[in-house]
């Protein structure tokens, strides 16, 4: 396994959308050795997800961590999803802060479905079906997001909640975070 670059904002790639991943390509060593660096770059750059345009590449692919308190990052369970769908639950949503490794340091509040129902394949190609909710949803949303060139500085409804992460820690996520619903 081996850490890749990841594009910033700027890079065409995570402004494109993504092109499905074909059966045929999905059994290719090359595309199972991306996957596996995708996980050991997420992990790197401690993040708890990462899309293939963040590396550069055309294929509606991510991963990410299914966060558990009681699991460091390397212990937690790592999800691959690829060609996926999401259906929103109904709910009202939900605005919560949001950072991304292709915009390094700046965080802001973006509202999104409390829940989707997830439909996507494997690394296997196995057709793999869940809900998540949460904060597994929300993570699930913004990773899809990048396969269709859409970051969360998008999502914002308002850019006043746009900081650096060391503005954010002092200034924001005890006052402004606690106010939001």
């Amino acid at each position: 396994m081996a850490v890749r670059p990841i594009v910033r904002l700027g890079h065409p790639a995570l402004r494109t959308p993504a092109s499905p991943v074909t059966k045929e390509r999905l059994g290719e060593a090359d595309f199972q050795t991306l996957i596996d660096d995708m996980v050991e770059t997420m992990l790197a750059a401690g993040g708890v997800g990462l899309a293939a345009p963040q590396l550069g590449r055309d294929h509606q692919l991510f991963v990410y961590l299914v966060v558990d308190p009681e699991k460091t990052p390397e212990e937690a369970d790592k999800r691959v999803l690829i060609n996926p769908m999401l259906e929103p639950v109904p709910g009202e949503l939900v605005y919560d802060w949001e950072g991304c490794l292709s915009i390094p340091d700046l965080r802001g509040l973006v509202p999104r479905h409390p829940a989707v129902k997830v439909h996507a394949l494997d690394r296997d190609g196995r057709l793999v079906e869940f809900t998540a909710e949460g904060y597994e949803g929300r993570i699930v949303q913004h990773e899809f997001d990048h396969l269709n060139g859409v970051i969360f500085l998008d999502r914002m409804r308002d850019l006043h909640s746009l900081a650096f992460g060391a503005e954010w820690e002092e200034f924001m996520v005890e006052g402004e975070a606690a106010q939001v619903g």
